[in-house]
């Protein structure tokens, strides 16, 4: 039976160190958790390259009108060439978006957005592929900004005021009185009126 002697300079291993190694090694754990948690909210509140943030009403919201307008500007021609009524406005008759109040912009620009999503990019197809490709990527950045409008309204109970309730519906009166196609399409052409709004409102 061979004689094991305990070396003095080596150090008996308590029981509870692997536990506290363990703590240590899920507060690190936690902490890093909570840095990376951290930095998305700061990331998701700050507007991505190229974006500004618009006010409506108690509503910020991150958007690129740039690239919209971009994507607009390239087809703008195009589109407006297509519209056989030029006597008429969906949006400027008659100025419906003129001295909208800054209590009624979230009302008002979240129903905008959802008439533009739900109305009149369903009906904008042309013959030609490339310009349907920049129908469908403005229609895309308008439905990304929908859906921060909609959270925002449901969270801020935004109501339109009586004068703001009644230009937007002047704006459906206008595009129902064409038929769907040719609604579409002058509505399209006129997101420019949109867009300068928007940024005359920031």
């Amino acid at each position: 039976m061979s004689d094991r002697r305990m070396n003095p300079h080596q150090r008996t291993r308590s029981p509870r160190q692997p536990a506290m190694l363990a703590s240590c090694s899920n507060m690190k754990g936690s902490h890093l958790f909570l840095y990376l948690f951290s930095m998305s909210c700061w990331l998701n509140l700050m507007p991505a390259a190229g974006n500004k943030i618009f006010h409506f009403g108690p509503c910020r919201i991150s958007m690129s009108v740039t690239e919209i307008r971009s994507g607009f500007t390239a087809i703008k021609a195009n589109i407006q060439a297509r519209d056989p009524i030029r006597t008429l406005s969906i949006l400027s008759y008659p100025h419906s978006l003129h001295r909208v109040k800054s209590s009624d912009r979230c009302c008002i620009t979240h129903h905008l957005f959802n008439f533009y999503v739900d109305k009149v990019f369903k009906h904008c197809k042309t013959e030609d592929s490339y310009v349907n490709r920049k129908i469908s990527s403005i229609a895309n950045s308008f439905l990304s900004v929908k859906r921060k409008l909609g959270q925002c309204h449901e969270q801020n109970k935004c109501m339109c005021g009586q004068e703001s309730a009644k230009k937007f519906k002047q704006i459906l009166v206008n595009y129902e009185g064409l038929n769907v196609t040719s609604a579409a399409i002058k509505s399209l052409g006129e997101l420019d009126i949109l867009l300068d709004w928007m940024e005359k409102s920031r």
